[in-house]
Formats: structure tokens, sequence, C-alpha cells
């Protein structure tokens, strides 16, 4: 097949082009056609709070230090009640 006809594509007998020119226009091509992707996300990656949940964190957090607190104020006052008697904590009562 000669004349207009005849394309690259046509003749299976066509070299392709070296391997150096194939990775210097693929090159290129990704540095023309590069989509801006967003990085994946994953759970733990934003830094920051959502605004609608902060109230309900503010709550839990004051209760949970509230908690705390007053766990360790109770503590404190149970021991001095057993020093007061002269019982040492974990110190099981006999009887005889």
């Amino acid at each position: 097949m000669s004349g207009p006809e005849a394309t690259s594509e046509a003749t299976p007998d066509a070299a392709p082009l070296p391997e150096s020119v194939r990775d210097h226009l693929g090159h290129e091509l990704r540095s023309v056609y590069t989509v801006e992707a967003p990085e994946p996300r994953y759970l733990g990656d934003e830094p920051e709070v959502p605004e609608k949940f902060e109230p309900q964190i503010k709550r839990l957090e004051t209760r949970l230090k509230t908690h705390e607190e007053g766990t360790e104020a109770v503590e404190q006052a149970l021991d001095r009640i057993l020093d007061a008697f002269g019982v040492a904590p974990g110190e099981e009562s006999r009887r005889d």
C-alpha cells in the first residue's frame, strides 16, 4: 500500500520509537497532564475537631476530669479515715 492511504499505523513493519525517545515523551506527557488529586485521608489525619463536636467534647472532658478528681478525693478521704482508726489500707480485720 503506497500513496495517501498508507499510514505509519497501517504498516506492520514500521519500527517503534527508540526507548529513550519513548521515555522522554512519557516524561513530557506526565509533566503536562498531571492531575492534582487530594491525598488519601485516614482516620486521625484531621488535626482539629469539627466545630459541631466541640460542645460534646468539652462536656465529656469536664465529666472525665471531674470523675478523676472526685475519685482521688474520695480515696484520700478514705485513707485519712482508716489512718484515724489505725487501720492500714488492705489490712483485713481479725477477730480473735
